[in-house]
């Protein structure tokens, strides 16, 4: 796991996309500072970039460098999450401008799982991450299911869990609002 890391934060600090395991599905990620490679992600899933990307940090305590505000509410959520949780925050800050919403807004998740989590403690910088399939077409249960056209496409592929089989979900999404307000999208 250790190589692995090392490599993967070589390909994201050159501006590269990596494809790896996540708390949830496979992704296809890049630093989430930086434009052009969330470009080169868009260019991979055939996706429009209005439709914006979520980014995965190790650490609740980087919200504040990355989120306008965050909500009282984000701290208990985040605690009291046993499963993955993508909170969608209404304005982002220090991030790649073509990685918000048009609202400005951006999805977070804290990473428990262990690569992911130690991928993003070494690289020091929030991770896109987004499913590892064609805008449109189902996403990938694990590494067997993932099309060539993806696997061609990125700069490096992280070998850690390709032989995991076990199939994995989405996370869930909600909303948060000023005010306390949120809504469950999923």
């Amino acid at each position: 796991m250790n190589d692995d890391i090392k490599k993967a934060c070589e390909v994201l600090r050159s501006g590269g996309v990596i494809l790896y395991p996540t708390d949830t599905i496979w992704g296809i990620g890049c630093d989430a500072t930086n434009e052009d490679a969330v470009r080169k992600v868009y260019e991979i899933k055939q996706r429009t970039d209005s439709k914006a990307l979520l980014v995965l940090m190790d650490n609740p305590a980087r919200l504040q460098t990355y989120v306008e505000e965050v909500p009282d509410i984000a701290w208990d959520l985040i605690e009291a999450s046993d499963k993955p949780l993508t909170i969608i925050y209404s304005k982002g800050k220090n991030l790649a401008s073509n990685l918000l919403a048009e609202d400005g807004s951006i999805g977070i998740r804290i990473t428990r799982e262990p690569f992911s989590a130690r991928l993003c403690e070494r690289f020091r910088k929030p991770l896109v991450s987004t499913s590892a399939n064609i805008s449109g077409t189902p996403s990938p249960a694990n590494f067997s299911e993932i099309s060539g056209l993806i696997k061609e496409r990125v700069d490096y592929i992280v070998e850690y869990r390709q032989d995991d089989y076990t199939k994995t979900t989405p996370s869930g999404i909600i909303r948060l609002e000023r005010g306390g307000l949120f809504k469950i999208i999923r």
